[in-house]
């Protein structure tokens, strides 16, 4: 029997990635459902691909011209509350790949009709964990981290936790490692989406050269392996083929690497404890890069360049909405700055200013409830940071 697959964000880059991966597979899956927000005619070409029966479009437009086209066969909804119609029973698999804090909902919602969760969306850890925590044991949802830092951690920690002493997880340092201080004021947003190793969205582009990626992977490394901040480091590596170190109590230190595409950790959620032969025809090239291992060259991040960091130093361990408070802000600044209206270096600035402020440091008592609070609380933030006088 075919294993059903559900993908929450099958357009963006995550979603495309394992849709290659199940094509030449499709003896063994049937994708039952996907959804995108906007790019509906991209949503129908995989439909048509892979013969998936249920699509979702989110965006009230788009919904409305995906209707007016003719698609037999296909189901088309506009939310998420149809999942109840689309699931009878539970799935094989779901992988959320929906980006920002729109992830969060359908992330939540989907669990309780998967027996596999792999997420990708990092609101969904950084802001709600306690939630989607506790929904996974009550629907007992095996849950696979997919960013390549966190798998990494999860694929080199099974069985040996208890004897972990230090968690490090690596940062390429972005397009602007080099660059002098005194210049990120005069960065220029495409420079900024420039990165030297990896091919990512715009938002999460910005984050990487300004390292607030890291200071958001740090957050989601404390809740998914339920860890001290303390017990987790940040080391610079250029190349980004080493994605995680693990120090053992005993001495022994574990190095996990793999080349720089999200198809691995994709494809190892997937083909979780399967034989050799599924990776052998996803990875034709699959070689040991000598030349990088040669030169693991590992720095410790400049503070002074990149402020954002310091962020992790006032971080408490009990989870709480401050969580919400920093990515909230973060994305208002990153908007701001992709529209131009603030320069590279006022992004970091701006953030540390922000989040001293009272209005927003008393959210660090206050717990989400629900995930509509972390929802309202980021509409909240985002106007209150856009109408602000900087």
């Amino acid at each position: 029997m075919k294993k059903k697959i559900a993908i929450l964000g099958s357009t963006g880059s995550i979603g495309k990635t394992l849709i290659k991966i199940l094509q030449k597979d499709d003896k063994k899956f049937e994708v039952v459902l996907l959804t995108a927000n906007r790019n509906y005619n991209n949503l129908l070409n995989q439909a048509k691909l892979l013969k998936v029966k249920n699509l979702i479009i989110t965006n009230p437009v788009c919904y409305k011209k995906i209707l007016s086209q003719k698609n037999d066969n296909i189901n088309i909804y506009n939310n998420f509350d149809s999942f109840n119609k689309i699931f009878k029973k539970k799935i094989d698999y779901s992988m959320c790949a929906i980006t920002g804090i729109e992830g969060l909902l359908p992330t939540f919602k989907i669990i309780k009709y998967s027996k596999n969760i792999a997420i990708a969306n990092k609101e969904s850890i950084i802001c709600a964990w306690d939630l989607i925590n506790k929904e996974l044991k009550k629907n007992k949802t095996f849950f696979i981290p997919v960013d390549s830092e966190h798998f990494s951690i999860w694929f080199g920690i099974r069985n040996y936790k208890n004897l972990i002493k230090k968690y490090y997880i690596t940062a390429s340092g972005g397009p602007f490692l080099d660059l002098p201080q005194n210049k990120f004021s005069k960065i220029q947003v495409v420079d900024a989406l420039n990165h030297p190793n990896w091919k990512m969205g715009k938002k999460i582009s910005i984050d990487s050269a300004t390292m607030m990626n890291k200071v958001f992977e740090v957050i989601e490394a404390k809740n998914i392996f339920n860890i001290l901040y303390k017990n987790i480091e940040v080391l610079v590596h250029r190349d980004s083929y080493i994605h995680a170190i693990l120090h053992f109590y005993n001495g022994m230190i574990k190095i996990i690497a793999h080349d720089t595409t999200m198809k691995i950790p994709i494809l190892n959620s997937i083909y979780l404890d399967e034989n050799s032969k599924k990776f052998k025809n996803n990875l034709k090239n699959n070689t040991i890069d000598i030349n990088k291992l040669n030169k693991l060259n590992f720095l410790k991040p400049n503070l002074r360049k990149f402020p954002s960091l310091n962020i992790l130093k006032f971080l408490q361990e009990k989870n709480s909405l401050y969580e919400t408070v920093i990515v909230s802000i973060n994305d208002a600044l990153v908007e701001m700055y992709l529209n131009k209206r603030i320069k590279f270096n006022d992004i970091s600035k701006l953030l540390l200013k922000f989040l001293k402020n009272p209005d927003f440091t008393s959210f660090k008592k206050k717990k989400a409830k629900s995930i509509h609070d972390i929802i309202n609380l980021n509409k909240f933030v985002r106007l209150k940071i856009k109408t602000s006088s900087i």
